[in-house]
């Protein structure tokens, strides 16, 4: 199978293929593109003169191996197929969460020290309650996001797809596809529409319904539409509580809470905490939240009118999860500073996102103020879509979709 090399994670996962010792999770939301990575995967280390029968791969959504649902079904299943294989096992098993009580069992072949086990997952359940607590330091999370940009343009070129010669026609037409990989299969956009409507059904169906209880589906449905509908807006529990009232619902803070805990537990939406600069302290009463990919947006919205602030920070936002920055929203007195990003160094770096900053000078100030009151000497940045470049007190304008290629940011 032709498939395409999505480099920015196989580079962090390429020096633990052969490791015994550490359980490779990946995970991600539904359609994210996953199962290709671990096939991908597979296809490198065969590539290294490992024998394809040291390769077992189990993917528990298939027909073959759908009725696998205990962990001693699982344990045979193994068996059976790693029976007289010599040498280091390459286990990669596809949507284990399918497996009640799977971490015991995953855990015991990793004990014998001859299985490099790889696991997916669509959600965070993945990691949660046994799975850490049997296997903390003992498995690596590799985060899968739907494509960035530069990888959009470069699967389109691998699957010789039309690409315009005008680079910003080609991110406008990202903004409103997203980034789900197989939505690029589909020519017309009433097609790909169709796609990414079943990912919604199909992530509620296999990550929600299955795995709590959800008394009222119809509210729910109306807090995952306002969560998605303000993605990128600062938003409190007590104000969503006051909109939902407005409509005649009335629900519990706690309820709430959870509901919004389950999107963000399937990865539909990520939360972005805000930071005071000056405290140094989190502001838990006000949130971001981000999409896992801007087509949930627009196959949801009740708005078609593009939001072009919040649409730049989502793709900033993921952008920086890809490449593993910590990232939070900070504030600064009255003032707000997009991102504040962190590297494994310690070393810090601030940005802010705009449509233009050329529209008054009043714009202009307001973007830059924040990063003006920054007196550290990191880098900061003032990020744009089609703005003519401009610098200013040492900060860095620069075009979007230059911020995306660039080596280094901090």
């Amino acid at each position: 199978m032709n498939l395409y090399k999505r480099e920015n994670y196989l580079k962090k996962i390429r020096p633990f293929y052969n490791d015994t010792g550490i359980i490779k999770v990946i995970t991600g939301i539904r359609r994210c593109g996953k199962s290709c990575l671990m096939q991908t995967i597979s296809q490198e280390i065969i590539q290294t003169n490992i024998p394809e029968q040291n390769i077992i791969y189990i993917n528990l959504d298939k027909k073959q191996f759908k009725n696998i649902k205990t962990s001693n079904q699982l344990e045979t299943l193994i068996d059976s197929l790693t029976k007289n294989i010599n040498g280091i096992k390459f286990l990669f098993i596809d949507e284990i969460q399918n497996v009640s009580n799977f971490e015991e069992i995953i855990n015991a072949y990793r004990e014998e020290e001859n299985y490099s086990i790889f696991i997916t997952g669509s959600n965070s359940y993945l990691l949660s309650g046994e799975l850490i607590t049997k296997l903390t330091g003992r498995y690596i999370e590799f985060e899968l996001f739907t494509l960035s940009f530069e990888e959009y343009i470069d699967m389109k070129k691998f699957y010789k797809k039309e690409i315009s010669s005008n680079i910003n026609e080609e991110f406008d037409k990202y903004i409103i596809e997203g980034g789900f990989p197989k939505a690029l299969e589909y020519n017309n956009i009433e097609d790909k529409r169709t796609y990414l409507s079943s990912i919604i059904t199909e992530i509620f169906e296999k990550d929600i319904r299955k795995r709590v209880k959800i008394k009222n589906v119809s509210v729910f449905n109306k807090i995952q539409t306002y969560i998605i509908n303000n993605f990128g807006a600062t938003v409190s529990i007590k104000n969503i509580l006051k909109e939902l009232k407005k409509d005649g619902i009335i629900i519990k803070r706690e309820t709430l809470n959870r509901y919004i805990q389950i999107l963000t537990d399937a990865k539909i939406i990520y939360r972005c905490n805000r930071f005071d600069m000056k405290s140094k302290k989190s502001l838990n009463s006000e949130q971001k939240y981000y999409l896992a990919d801007l087509s949930l947006y627009f196959i949801t919205n009740t708005d078609n009118r593009i939001n072009y602030g919040s649409v730049l920070e989502n793709i900033i936002y993921l952008y920086l999860r890809t490449k593993r920055y910590t990232v939070s929203v900070g504030k600064i007195g009255k003032l707000e500073c997009d991102f504040i990003i962190r590297n494994n160094n310690m070393e810090y770096a601030y940005i802010q996102v705009a449509m233009t900053i050329l529209n008054s000078k009043e714009t202009e100030d307001r973007e830059y103020a924040c990063l003006e009151k920054i007196k550290d000497n990191y880098p900061k940045y003032v990020i744009t879509k089609n703005d003519l470049i401009q610098h200013r007190n040492g900060i860095k304008h620069i075009n979007i979709v230059d911020f995306i290629k660039l080596e280094k940011i901090v």
